[in-house]
């Protein structure tokens, strides 16, 4: 049996140690398939063996029992705030009061992490609690939570009894992948990394948080001069200990080289997997802390310089409008592109009416744009010294989509359409010109669909075509990433070549469903024909009736639908039926009825080979039909047709029958 302990507490000391070289030092020494190996085993001899189990096991990063709630915690220390400065002349205000009380000291300037603040609680070397800053005198105990980060020790180098504090934050790529996962389970995105991380910490199931990977970055140490006598000698006792340290801190004896760093970590920043709005900047001598004091709220001897939002000069071609599902209308300024803030930029919002008349916002103007909290494009203001000739910018009266009047209620800033049915405010044309039956394009569900039109990409069918324009913005959408993307314009390409009945179908014509365009195009096979049909001439073709061709008719006299054929056709859908030569086949000229549930086919699929074979699909089972292809779970339609003698095959003979042609 000893042997078995001492395996596991090797096993234990392995996998801590990679935790360490690939988290924290980012120096991986094993590979993901080894770890994954060493830890099943782990995980495996603690359930045979739960008596030798180790409080610092790596097993615990898998998330424990789910959670009822969490404890408050009292900080014996308060966890306090930063007092924050916004450019040279505020840090050298800075820097001037405390010299007029201690004229000779250093400081250590520090990246500010962009994420949530907790204290983490260890005794004789042993991770024992963690908690949340809460107001700052009490928070939460999210223990168990935090245990799943990898990054966190469980057992310090040394077996001490420490406090220390940290900013837990979701890399990039973690926050991508947990809205790539929210977005399929139709749950709403998180709006950035910071609030990802915050949300995570609080679920009440460690599980959930140990799939998010959170990460951590410890930065000081309460009561520090029991230990250390200054912040950069606690910054490198922290990593000793086993801590995961942001490197990028630095110690300066000047003011000028203080602002040096400053704008290097301005540059730094967008390179950066992880999000940071500015640097804090600390006297480094924990003896003058006392000298310099306190505030009501923060020290004296340290704050956060925040830095500004990336701001650029671009051109204003056009204030387009878009209508989001509510019917608010919100004017979106068509820029020329520019690259602001890591990513190119070429629309950007303009909230509402009275946005613009106040900051004078017109077309062909020059504005300085910016991304509103990192994420979001916005025009901050005119550039009025070089207008020429522009025209005041005046509110559009009726509605871009469905042409009604607009209306503006009283006591608010939205203007609104008042057409209780316009296209605009249901994207249900959107998605099912998108879905699997219609155009059939990959990855353009309903979630993407709305979450595109909320944002002003999509609010009309031609607008999906256009989609590729705005490839680089894409990118940036939380869930969204370059291999996402370029799957999405693929099957946009790939879309355009879909058969004609499918775009039919997929205009969404009041009672046109698929059967319907199929039947129609063999009678108009081309959009101009099927546009000039004539209501008496539809009602001669069997399966149209009196109510299918009045819609079909009223459709095409829209002129936004015949200006949305116009422009699809320019954009390269096809829009022709060429009849396809009939095969010489036994499903020639029969009739076949599909039930139960099919595995090695959808119905789709078996419908589609069906009729290339001069087949024809029955939605139910008569003594016209010919076959009855049956998978599982048949139910009446098997039974009539073994009644009525109909052959019935299953879906190997299906195969076999149809092989070498599809």
């Amino acid at each position: 049996m000893m042997d078995i302990k001492k395996r596991m507490v090797e096993l234990i000391q392995v996998i801590n140690q990679a935790n360490i070289d690939y988290h924290t030092k980012d120096q991986p020494t094993i590979t993901d398939f080894e770890y994954d190996k060493l830890l099943k085993e782990l995980i495996q001899l603690e359930e045979d063996y739960p008596e030798y189990k180790q409080i610092d096991s790596p097993t615990q990063k898998v998330g424990g029992l789910v959670l009822d709630g969490f404890t408050k915690v009292t900080h014996q220390v308060p966890m306090i705030s930063l007092a924050n400065v916004f450019d040279e002349d505020e840090l050298k205000n800075f820097d001037d009061k405390i010299r007029k009380v201690v004229p000779s000291f250093t400081y250590v300037s520090e990246l500010k992490i962009d994420g949530l603040a907790v204290s983490l609680r260890y005794e004789a070397g042993l991770f024992k609690r963690a908690a949340t800053r809460g107001n700052g005198v009490v928070g939460e105990d999210v223990t168990e939570n935090v245990k799943t980060i990898k990054s966190l020790p469980l057992r310090l180098t040394e077996a001490i009894d420490i406090e220390v504090r940290g900013e837990i934050y979701m890399p990039h790529k973690s926050f991508k992948l947990v809205n790539e996962e929210r977005m399929n389970q139709n749950e709403p995105l998180f709006a950035n990394p910071r609030n990802a991380a915050a949300g995570t910490i609080r679920q009440l199931d460690p599980k959930i948080v140990a799939s998010r990977q959170l990460d951590l970055f410890v930065y000081t140490i309460v009561h520090a001069e029991d230990y250390v006598e200054t912040q950069h000698e606690a910054l490198k006792y922290l990593e000793r200990l086993g801590f995961k340290v942001n490197p990028h801190y630095q110690h300066v004896t000047s003011i000028h080289d203080l602002m040096h760093h400053v704008h290097a970590y301005d540059k730094l920043r967008k390179t950066l997997n992880y999000d940071t709005d500015g640097v804090v900047i600390k006297v480094n001598e924990f003896d003058l802390y006392n000298r310099i004091g306190y505030t009501a709220k923060s020290p004296k001897w340290a704050t956060a310089y925040k830095f500004q939002a990336e701001q650029v000069e671009t051109m204003l071609k056009d204030i387009t409008f878009q209508i989001g599902r509510t019917g608010v209308i919100t004017p979106v300024a068509e820029l020329e592109p520019v690259f602001v803030s890591g990513t190119t930029v070429a629309r950007a919002t303009l909230h509402n009416e009275d946005y613009i008349l106040t900051k004078d916002i017109r077309i062909g103007d020059t504005v300085v744009v910016h991304k509103a909290g990192e994420i979001i494009p916005e025009v901050l203001h005119v550039i009025k010294e070089k207008r020429t000739t522009q025209v005041p910018f005046k509110m559009i009266e009726v509605c871009p989509v469905c042409g009604n009047p607009l209306e503006r209620k009283r006591g608010e800033a939205d203007h609104y359409c008042t057409n209780a049915e316009c296209p605009g405010k249901h994207i249900n044309t959107l998605i099912h010109f998108a879905s699997r039956q219609a155009m059939d394009i990959d990855t353009l569900g309903e979630k993407v669909v709305e979450m595109l039109h909320e944002l002003g990409y999509l609010n009309q069918i031609t607008d999906i075509y256009e989609l590729h324009h705005y490839r680089q913005e894409l990118v940036e959408i939380p869930g969204f990433g370059e291999k996402k993307v370029e799957k999405l314009i693929q099957a946009i390409e790939q879309s355009k070549k879909q058969t004609f009945d499918r775009l039919i179908f997929g205009l969404g014509i009041k009672h046109v469903g698929a059967k319907v365009a199929k039947t129609l195009i063999k009678h108009y096979p081309s959009i101009k024909h099927l546009m000039e049909a004539k209501y008496d001439d539809l009602i001669q073709i069997n399966e149209i009736g009196e109510m299918i061709a009045k819609s079909i008719v009223s459709y095409f006299e829209n002129e936004k639908v015949v200006d949305m054929i116009h422009t699809l056709n320019a954009q390269g859908l096809n829009m022709t039926y060429e009849k396809e030569n009939t095969i010489e086949h036994q499903f020639n000229g029969k009739t076949l009825v599909l039930t139960g549930k099919l595995n090695l086919f959808s119905r789709e699929q078996a419908t589609e080979i069906i009729e290339k074979c001069g087949g024809k699909v029955a939605s139910s089972v008569s003594a016209k039909t010919d076959y009855v292809l049956a998978g599982d779970d048949a139910g009446s339609k098997l039974k009539k047709a073994q009644e009525l003698g109909i052959r019935v095959i299953d879906e190997e003979t299906f195969k076999v029958m149809i092989d070498g042609l599809y």
